[in-house]
């Protein structure tokens, strides 16, 4: 864990404990490559979070478009955020939503550099 906090002191939670597991398999360099691609795609919490309460102003589904998912960011943005209750449900589950998006980004960016 000391060794992903070297190199990405802003990942938190489960984000840690995930990339933990996915340095074990990687030499220094392939950990400085992956860092350094990684926190160039990777999506802060805080700015879904904003982007959330976006909704409430009329502009839904911003972070859903930030997410990539451009279906929901279209269905929020013409919806109201489904009526305000998908964007509710987002702003308690942004963390969530970060992770999930991180998540993905980690894996597409091991396989470029464990090759």
């Amino acid at each position: 864990m000391n060794i992903v906090l070297k190199y990405l002191p802003e990942a938190q939670g489960n984000e840690l404990f995930f990339l933990s597991d996915l340095f074990k398999g990687f030499n220094e360099d392939q950990i400085r490559d992956f860092s350094s691609i990684y926190r160039s795609r990777r999506k802060d919490p805080n700015v879904i979070l904003l982007t959330a309460l976006l909704g409430f102003v009329g502009v839904a589904g911003v972070h859903r478009f930030i997410t990539e998912q451009i279906g929901l960011g279209i269905l929020y943005f013409f919806t109201g955020g489904l009526c305000l209750i998908g964007t509710i449900v987002d702003l308690v589950n942004y963390q969530n939503l970060a992770f999930e998006y991180n998540r993905r980004v980690a894996h597409e960016v091991a396989a470029i550099v464990s090759r």
